[in-house]
């Protein structure tokens, strides 16, 4: 879409230019009392070249992509900030139109210019002060009674945006997220940004099957959490422009909103951990609430492979948590009881040593 969007600024522009510069051309020669039929048509055809190649190369650099990124940068501000904005704005338009009176009165050229350089320069300035001072009019606006239906509209919003969860999309794909919604232990909004959607859709958009089973198995995890989960889940369209990677997006979008990730990846775990940002991973709940073991205690397992050292027996028990069987091997393909004699908790998981 944006590069069909691109491709006809790039026609509309090289027309433009082109019209324009061969229009240049033509009444430059005039001016310089040239021929009209030699120099004329030549500088008119020069010019009208070399509009249309400067309009066909640098049209998006001047008018789609500037007003796409001033649309993400738009739409990743929060709401207080870009009311914020506006009021700026608004105040400096009243400013500008109070000083274009006197202004107007000056000699040319300066009546011509000053008045839209002080609407511009009064424009910018009361954007800058009234978003460093937005704090300053978000109390101000709170200190002003307002209607009960009102008062509890704001609280309400204002309280579905601090207590949010950011979602990534190795724990849409993971799937045990739902099941924990299920439960009811969750509390907070689960927020799912349009670029985690966006993934989710390329993968299951993949030519490789494996990518494409596991996107579309994330977009349904996605449905029943909106459609059968107690949690509220919302999209939002917040982003972070300046951020290439979902991951980094991510990590700045829960610092901007001051909420944790939850997330299966490990290295978006460690880089988050590291700025200062709260982690909410699947896997640790897994292993904390794994029924835990105590040395002598003992436990039925079934035999189902031979272990690394010689006469150890592996069986699993039903959470997927490893047993190591001393002298297991002559056991094997038998369902045993055995006495645990150690248990060792790693990053990988829980592993359980016992002897029969």
């Amino acid at each position: 879409m944006h590069t069909r969007i691109e491709f006809i600024s790039r026609l509309v522009g090289a027309v433009v230019l082109g019209t324009a510069l061969a229009l240049i051309g033509v009444q430059l020669a005039g001016m310089l009392n040239l021929d009209p039929l030699r120099y004329g048509i030549a500088l008119g055809i020069g010019g009208g070249v070399l509009g249309v190649v400067l309009g066909f190369l640098f049209t998006p650099y001047v008018t789609v992509r500037p007003i796409n990124a001033i649309r993400q940068s738009l739409s990743a501000m929060p709401l207080e900030r870009l009311v914020s904005l506006l009021i700026g704005v608004f105040l400096g338009l009243i400013a500008a139109a109070l000083f274009s009176i006197p202004l107007s009165q000056l000699p040319s050229p300066l009546r011509e210019i000053l008045p839209l350089a002080s609407a511009l320069g009064l424009c910018y300035l009361g954007a800058v002060l009234m978003m460093n001072r937005y704090r300053d009019l978000r109390e101000f606006a709170g200190g002003l009674r307002l209607p009960r239906a009102t008062e509890k509209a704001i609280e309400a919003e204002k309280k579905e945006d601090q207590h949010v969860i950011l979602l990534d999309t190795s724990v849409i794909i993971d799937g045990r997220i739902l099941d924990i919604a299920r439960t009811g232990f969750i509390r907070h909004t689960l927020l799912v940004p349009n670029f985690v959607l966006k993934e989710l859709q390329y993968i299951a958009d993949s030519a490789d099957s494996l990518r494409r089973n596991r996107g579309r198995r994330g977009l349904d995890i996605l449905s029943m959490l909106q459609n059968e989960s107690p949690v509220p889940v919302r999209i939002t369209d917040m982003d972070a422009p300046q951020a290439r990677d979902a991951d980094s997006k991510l990590v700045l979008l829960a610092r901007r909103l001051t909420c944790p990730i939850m997330t299966n990846d490990y290295n978006l775990n460690k880089v988050a951990e590291l700025q200062g940002i709260a982690v909410l991973n699947i896997n640790d709940l897994a292993n904390a609430v794994k029924a835990s073991f105590l040395p002598g205690e003992e436990l039925s397992v079934t035999i189902i492979q031979e272990g690394k050292e010689y006469g150890q027996g592996v069986g699993y028990l039903d959470d997927g948590t490893m047993v190591v069987v001393e002298d297991g091997y002559r056991l094997m393909n038998r369902t045993q009881q055995v006495v645990v004699t150690k248990v060792l908790q790693t990053t990988a998981g829980r592993m359980i040593f016992a002897k029969p």
